[in-house]
């Protein structure tokens, strides 16, 4: 039997791209976004704080935002008693805060100018700080109402899941930018020190 060493090739190579679009597309999210692959900080993320859809139960209208302190989860609300569910980081004790405002504005790797009470509190901190990668705002920001509060992203997946902020809720940059694409300036924001009974 004469074995034709270009013929192995090519299908070796077939056999590997079959495993890679496989792979590929197991990978997944419900996000509806084909073809995805998980970012660096989303795969470090612990488990039970990486998006997910969930059920839920409430009489809000589908897109509205509820932010759920104690749980260190926001919940973006879907049609069908669903809602997307991101895992957070909260204020910490002493900046927790509740109310209902709306999105006021949305702005891509924003910039940071720490307002007077937080460089009162840290007078270490920089007076203004452009939007990039190093940016303590991530990628993303929801600016909320009128208050000096932001659901923004950040480079530091390990504080998600804790209360170290400053009264601002911070997702992963690829979580936050998700939820930027989904939600338009307007949008109801509920935040809640307890879960809905």
């Amino acid at each position: 039997m004469n074995i034709n060493p270009l013929r192995i090739f090519i299908l070796t190579l077939l056999a590997s791209s079959v495993i890679a679009s496989n792979a590929m597309a197991q990978s997944r999210d419900e996000g509806d976004r084909p073809g995805y692959v998980p970012t660096e900080d989303e795969e470090t993320l612990a488990p039970e704080f990486q998006k997910t859809m969930v059920l839920y139960r409430t009489t809000e209208a589908p897109g509205t935002i509820i932010v759920s302190t104690s749980e260190r989860y926001l919940y973006l609300i879907q049609p069908g008693g669903r809602a997307l569910r991101y895992g957070i980081g909260v204020g910490r004790e002493g900046f927790q805060w509740q109310g209902l405002v709306k999105i006021s504005k949305k702005q891509e790797w924003p910039d940071w100018t720490p307002p007077p009470e937080m460089i009162e509190r840290q007078p270490y901190l920089p007076r203004f700080m452009a939007g990039g990668p190093g940016n303590p705002l991530g990628a993303r920001a929801l600016y909320l109402g009128a208050t000096v509060y932001r659901i923004h992203g950040t480079n530091a997946p390990q504080t998600i899941g804790t209360a170290v902020s400053s009264g601002c809720f911070r997702l992963v940059n690829a979580d936050v930018t998700d939820l930027y694409d989904r939600v338009p300036v307007g949008t109801k924001v509920i935040i809640r020190q307890k879960p809905e009974i």
